[in-house]
Protein backbone atom coordinates (compact mmCIF):
# COMPACT_ATOMS: atom_id res chain seq x y z
CA UNK A 1 0.00 0.00 0.00
CA UNK A 2 2.78 2.46 0.82
CA UNK A 3 6.46 3.05 0.14
CA UNK A 4 8.16 5.87 2.01
CA UNK A 5 11.08 5.92 -0.45
CA UNK A 6 8.70 7.75 -2.81
CA UNK A 7 9.44 10.90 -0.76
CA UNK A 8 12.90 10.95 -2.36
CA UNK A 9 11.27 12.11 -5.59
CA UNK A 10 9.73 15.24 -4.06
CA UNK A 11 11.57 18.52 -3.64
CA UNK A 12 10.20 20.05 -0.44
CA UNK A 13 9.53 23.79 -0.24
CA UNK A 14 9.61 26.28 2.59
CA UNK A 15 6.12 26.44 4.05
CA UNK A 16 5.07 22.92 3.09
CA UNK A 17 2.78 21.13 5.53
CA UNK A 18 3.04 17.37 6.09
CA UNK A 19 0.22 15.65 7.98
CA UNK A 20 1.35 12.33 9.48
CA UNK A 21 -1.20 10.15 11.27
CA UNK A 22 -2.05 6.46 11.50
CA UNK A 23 -5.06 5.41 9.47
CA UNK A 24 -8.50 6.46 10.75
CA UNK A 25 -7.12 8.94 13.27
CA UNK A 26 -8.42 12.17 11.77
CA UNK A 27 -6.31 12.53 8.62
CA UNK A 28 -9.11 13.61 6.27
CA UNK A 29 -10.63 15.85 8.94
CA UNK A 30 -7.27 17.58 9.38
CA UNK A 31 -6.72 17.89 5.64
CA UNK A 32 -10.12 19.56 5.37
CA UNK A 33 -9.30 21.98 8.19
CA UNK A 34 -5.97 22.86 6.58
CA UNK A 35 -7.68 23.34 3.20
CA UNK A 36 -10.18 25.77 4.75
CA UNK A 37 -7.26 27.83 6.04
CA UNK A 38 -5.14 27.66 2.89
CA UNK A 39 -8.00 28.57 0.54
CA UNK A 40 -9.92 30.71 3.06
CA UNK A 41 -13.14 28.85 2.41
CA UNK A 42 -14.69 25.56 1.31
CA UNK A 43 -13.86 25.66 -2.39
CA UNK A 44 -10.94 23.59 -3.66
CA UNK A 45 -8.99 23.80 -6.94
CA UNK A 46 -9.61 20.05 -7.40
CA UNK A 47 -10.47 16.92 -5.43
CA UNK A 48 -8.81 16.92 -2.01
CA UNK A 49 -7.01 13.65 -2.79
CA UNK A 50 -5.28 15.38 -5.72
CA UNK A 51 -4.71 18.73 -4.01
CA UNK A 52 -3.35 16.97 -0.90
CA UNK A 53 -2.21 13.54 -2.10
CA UNK A 54 -1.15 10.55 -0.03
CA UNK A 55 2.33 10.67 -1.51
CA UNK A 56 3.58 7.27 -0.38
CA UNK A 57 0.47 5.34 -1.45
CA UNK A 58 1.50 3.04 -4.30
CA UNK A 59 -1.56 3.32 -6.55
CA UNK A 60 -0.45 6.31 -8.62
CA UNK A 61 2.90 6.59 -10.42
CA UNK A 62 5.14 8.74 -8.24
CA UNK A 63 6.17 10.91 -11.21
CA UNK A 64 2.53 11.91 -11.71
CA UNK A 65 2.01 12.74 -8.04
CA UNK A 66 5.19 14.82 -7.91
CA UNK A 67 4.30 16.66 -11.11
CA UNK A 68 0.94 17.71 -9.65
CA UNK A 69 2.59 18.94 -6.44
CA UNK A 70 5.34 20.75 -8.37
CA UNK A 71 2.71 22.66 -10.35
CA UNK A 72 0.88 23.87 -7.25
CA UNK A 73 1.34 27.56 -6.51
CA UNK A 74 -0.57 27.58 -3.22
CA UNK A 75 0.92 26.43 0.06
CA UNK A 76 1.16 22.66 -0.21
CA UNK A 77 -0.16 20.19 2.34
CA UNK A 78 0.61 16.52 1.90
CA UNK A 79 -0.77 13.36 3.49
CA UNK A 80 1.29 10.48 4.83
CA UNK A 81 0.67 7.48 7.04
CA UNK A 82 4.43 7.05 7.50
CA UNK A 83 5.63 7.68 11.07
CA UNK A 84 8.11 10.50 11.52
CA UNK A 85 11.03 8.07 11.88
CA UNK A 86 10.38 7.09 8.26
CA UNK A 87 10.67 10.64 6.92
CA UNK A 88 13.62 12.98 6.47
CA UNK A 89 12.53 15.97 8.55
CA UNK A 90 13.04 19.44 7.08
CA UNK A 91 13.21 22.57 9.24
CA UNK A 92 11.30 24.55 6.60
CA UNK A 93 8.29 22.24 6.79
CA UNK A 94 5.50 22.11 9.39
CA UNK A 95 4.61 18.62 10.59
CA UNK A 96 1.22 17.83 12.09
CA UNK A 97 0.33 14.59 13.86
CA UNK A 98 -3.20 13.75 14.99
CA UNK A 99 -3.99 11.35 17.83
CA UNK A 100 -7.02 9.19 18.52
CA UNK A 101 -8.02 6.44 20.93
CA UNK A 102 -6.54 3.39 19.14
CA UNK A 103 -9.63 1.32 19.91
CA UNK A 104 -11.90 3.79 18.11
CA UNK A 105 -9.45 3.92 15.21
CA UNK A 106 -9.53 0.11 14.95
CA UNK A 107 -13.34 0.03 14.89
CA UNK A 108 -13.36 2.75 12.22
CA UNK A 109 -10.79 0.78 10.23
CA UNK A 110 -12.95 -2.34 10.39
CA UNK A 111 -15.79 -0.49 8.64
CA UNK A 112 -13.34 1.24 6.31
CA UNK A 113 -11.86 -2.04 5.05
CA UNK A 114 -15.33 -3.36 4.28
CA UNK A 115 -15.82 -0.32 2.02
CA UNK A 116 -12.63 -0.91 -0.01
CA UNK A 117 -12.68 -2.55 -3.44
CA UNK A 118 -9.59 -4.72 -3.06
CA UNK A 119 -9.51 -5.79 -6.70
CA UNK A 120 -9.50 -2.16 -7.84
CA UNK A 121 -6.75 -1.40 -5.34
CA UNK A 122 -4.63 -4.25 -6.70
CA UNK A 123 -5.26 -3.13 -10.27
CA UNK A 124 -4.08 0.43 -9.54
CA UNK A 125 -1.06 -0.78 -7.57
CA UNK A 126 0.11 -3.08 -10.35
CA UNK A 127 -0.37 -0.34 -12.96
CA UNK A 128 1.54 2.23 -10.87
CA UNK A 129 4.49 0.11 -9.74
CA UNK A 130 6.56 -1.63 -12.44
CA UNK A 131 7.20 -5.33 -11.74
CA UNK A 132 10.94 -4.75 -11.30
CA UNK A 133 10.25 -2.28 -8.47
CA UNK A 134 7.90 -4.52 -6.51
CA UNK A 135 9.34 -6.34 -3.51
CA UNK A 136 8.37 -9.62 -1.94
CA UNK A 137 5.75 -12.09 -3.13
CA UNK A 138 2.67 -11.00 -5.02
CA UNK A 139 0.41 -11.23 -1.98
CA UNK A 140 -3.02 -12.86 -1.82
CA UNK A 141 -4.51 -13.94 -5.10
CA UNK A 142 -7.58 -12.15 -6.45
CA UNK A 143 -10.93 -13.63 -5.55
CA UNK A 144 -13.03 -14.21 -2.45
CA UNK A 145 -11.21 -13.91 0.85
CA UNK A 146 -11.43 -16.75 3.39
CA UNK A 147 -14.49 -16.60 5.58
CA UNK A 148 -14.81 -17.17 9.28
CA UNK A 149 -12.93 -14.15 10.61
CA UNK A 150 -15.13 -11.79 12.54
CA UNK A 151 -14.45 -8.68 14.62
CA UNK A 152 -13.30 -10.79 17.58
CA UNK A 153 -10.48 -12.37 15.57
CA UNK A 154 -9.61 -9.08 13.88
CA UNK A 155 -9.27 -7.23 17.17
CA UNK A 156 -7.30 -10.06 18.77
CA UNK A 157 -4.71 -9.94 15.99
CA UNK A 158 -4.77 -6.13 16.07
CA UNK A 159 -3.98 -6.15 19.77
CA UNK A 160 -1.18 -8.73 19.60
CA UNK A 161 0.42 -7.94 16.24
CA UNK A 162 3.84 -6.29 15.72
CA UNK A 163 4.46 -2.68 14.71
CA UNK A 164 5.85 -3.71 11.32
CA UNK A 165 4.68 -6.39 8.86
CA UNK A 166 6.87 -9.46 8.33
CA UNK A 167 9.79 -8.98 5.90
CA UNK A 168 9.15 -9.73 2.26
CA UNK A 169 5.46 -8.93 2.12
CA UNK A 170 4.37 -7.40 -1.18
CA UNK A 171 0.84 -6.25 -1.96
CA UNK A 172 -1.61 -7.50 0.65
CA UNK A 173 -5.31 -6.94 1.10
CA UNK A 174 -5.88 -4.09 3.55
CA UNK A 175 -6.47 -5.00 7.18
CA UNK A 176 -7.03 -3.02 10.35
CA UNK A 177 -3.32 -2.82 11.22
CA UNK A 178 -2.00 -3.30 14.75
CA UNK A 179 -2.11 -1.53 18.08
CA UNK A 180 1.69 -1.61 18.18
CA UNK A 181 1.87 0.21 14.85
CA UNK A 182 -0.49 2.97 16.00
CA UNK A 183 1.36 3.55 19.26
CA UNK A 184 4.72 3.47 17.48
CA UNK A 185 3.47 6.14 15.07
CA UNK A 186 2.22 8.34 17.91
CA UNK A 187 5.47 7.75 19.77
CA UNK A 188 7.61 9.08 16.92
CA UNK A 189 5.70 12.38 17.12
CA UNK A 190 5.56 12.43 20.92
CA UNK A 191 9.33 12.15 21.34
CA UNK A 192 9.76 15.04 18.86
CA UNK A 193 6.97 17.23 20.27
CA UNK A 194 9.42 19.94 21.39
CA UNK A 195 10.45 20.65 17.81
CA UNK A 196 9.33 24.15 16.80
CA UNK A 197 7.90 22.92 13.49
CA UNK A 198 5.86 20.02 14.89
CA UNK A 199 2.34 20.25 16.35
CA UNK A 200 0.13 17.59 17.92
CA UNK A 201 -3.65 17.63 17.55
CA UNK A 202 -6.23 15.10 18.70
CA UNK A 203 -9.54 13.72 17.45
CA UNK A 204 -11.13 14.16 20.90
CA UNK A 205 -10.10 17.82 21.00
CA UNK A 206 -11.68 18.34 17.57
CA UNK A 207 -14.89 16.82 18.91
CA UNK A 208 -14.78 18.94 22.05
CA UNK A 209 -14.20 22.36 20.44
CA UNK A 210 -13.51 22.36 16.70
CA UNK A 211 -13.49 26.16 16.50
CA UNK A 212 -10.77 26.46 19.14
CA UNK A 213 -8.71 23.73 17.47
CA UNK A 214 -9.06 25.40 14.07
CA UNK A 215 -7.77 28.62 15.62
CA UNK A 216 -4.86 26.72 17.17
CA UNK A 217 -4.10 25.12 13.81
CA UNK A 218 -4.13 28.54 12.15
CA UNK A 219 -1.67 29.84 14.74
CA UNK A 220 0.63 26.84 14.10
CA UNK A 221 0.56 27.62 10.38
CA UNK A 222 1.03 31.36 10.86
CA UNK A 223 -2.39 32.25 9.45
CA UNK A 224 -4.46 35.08 10.94
CA UNK A 225 -7.92 33.89 11.91
CA UNK A 226 -10.61 35.55 14.00
CA UNK A 227 -12.94 33.49 16.16
CA UNK A 228 -15.96 34.52 14.07
CA UNK A 229 -14.27 33.40 10.87
CA UNK A 230 -13.10 30.19 12.54
CA UNK A 231 -16.68 29.41 13.55
CA UNK A 232 -17.81 29.98 9.96
CA UNK A 233 -15.07 27.79 8.48
CA UNK A 234 -15.53 25.01 11.03
CA UNK A 235 -19.07 24.51 9.73
CA UNK A 236 -17.61 23.22 6.47
CA UNK A 237 -15.64 20.57 8.38
CA UNK A 238 -18.62 18.93 10.07
CA UNK A 239 -19.27 15.28 9.24
CA UNK A 240 -22.46 16.14 7.39
CA UNK A 241 -20.81 18.90 5.37
CA UNK A 242 -17.95 16.64 4.33
CA UNK A 243 -20.28 13.74 3.49
CA UNK A 244 -22.36 16.06 1.29
CA UNK A 245 -19.20 16.85 -0.69
CA UNK A 246 -17.76 13.32 -0.58
CA UNK A 247 -16.83 13.33 -4.28
CA UNK A 248 -14.52 16.29 -3.64
CA UNK A 249 -13.38 15.63 -0.08
CA UNK A 250 -13.14 11.85 0.39
CA UNK A 251 -9.66 10.34 -0.02
CA UNK A 252 -8.98 8.59 -3.32
CA UNK A 253 -12.24 9.99 -4.66
CA UNK A 254 -10.84 9.92 -8.21
CA UNK A 255 -9.46 6.37 -7.93
CA UNK A 256 -12.66 4.39 -7.47
CA UNK A 257 -11.32 2.27 -4.63
CA UNK A 258 -14.38 2.68 -2.37
CA UNK A 259 -17.74 1.04 -2.83
CA UNK A 260 -19.19 4.34 -1.54
CA UNK A 261 -17.37 7.65 -1.05
CA UNK A 262 -20.21 8.84 1.19
CA UNK A 263 -19.83 5.77 3.42
CA UNK A 264 -16.24 6.84 4.11
CA UNK A 265 -17.71 9.55 6.34
CA UNK A 266 -19.27 7.12 8.79
CA UNK A 267 -20.71 8.58 11.98
CA UNK A 268 -18.44 6.80 14.45
CA UNK A 269 -18.48 8.07 18.00
CA UNK A 270 -15.86 7.83 20.70
CA UNK A 271 -16.32 4.65 22.70
CA UNK A 272 -17.73 2.54 19.86
CA UNK A 273 -15.07 -0.03 20.74
CA UNK A 274 -16.98 -1.01 23.89
CA UNK A 275 -19.34 -3.22 21.89
CA UNK A 276 -16.36 -5.35 20.78
CA UNK A 277 -14.26 -5.40 23.97
CA UNK A 278 -15.38 -7.54 26.92
CA UNK A 279 -13.67 -7.64 30.34
CA UNK A 280 -10.92 -10.01 29.15
CA UNK A 281 -10.13 -7.87 26.10
CA UNK A 282 -10.08 -4.73 28.25
CA UNK A 283 -7.61 -6.30 30.68
CA UNK A 284 -5.37 -7.46 27.85
CA UNK A 285 -5.58 -4.07 26.17
CA UNK A 286 -4.47 -2.33 29.37
CA UNK A 287 -1.53 -4.71 29.76
CA UNK A 288 -0.54 -4.38 26.11
CA UNK A 289 -0.57 -0.58 25.91
CA UNK A 290 1.61 -0.36 29.01
CA UNK A 291 4.12 -2.64 27.30
CA UNK A 292 4.18 -0.39 24.25
CA UNK A 293 4.14 3.24 25.44
CA UNK A 294 4.86 5.48 28.47
CA UNK A 295 2.03 6.77 30.71
CA UNK A 296 2.12 10.41 29.52
CA UNK A 297 1.80 9.40 25.87
CA UNK A 298 -1.02 6.97 26.70
CA UNK A 299 -2.92 9.67 28.60
CA UNK A 300 -2.76 11.97 25.55
CA UNK A 301 -3.55 9.18 23.09
CA UNK A 302 -6.74 8.21 24.90
CA UNK A 303 -8.03 11.61 26.00
CA UNK A 304 -6.28 14.31 24.03
CA UNK A 305 -5.09 17.39 25.85
CA UNK A 306 -7.52 16.71 28.70
CA UNK A 307 -5.47 13.61 29.48
CA UNK A 308 -2.04 15.17 29.02
CA UNK A 309 -1.07 18.42 27.36
CA UNK A 310 1.88 17.76 25.01
CA UNK A 311 3.01 21.37 25.49
CA UNK A 312 3.69 20.83 29.21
Amino acid sequence: MTDNSRWDALQLRAGDIIISTPSKCGMTWTQRLVSLLIFDGPDLPGPLSTVSPWLDQTIRPIDEVVAVLAAQEHRRFIKTHTPLDGLVLDDRVTYICVGRDPRDAAVSMLFHVANVDVERLRELHEAAVPPQLRSGPSGPQPGPQPRGRGPKEEFRDWMEGPALPPPGVGFAAPGIGTLANILHHFGTAWERRRLPNLALFHYADYQLDLVAELMRLAAVLGIDLSRDRAAELAGYASLGAMRSRAAAVAPNSTDGIFHSAERFFRRGGSGDWQQYFGPAECRRYHDRINQLAPPELLAWVHQGRRGYNPAV
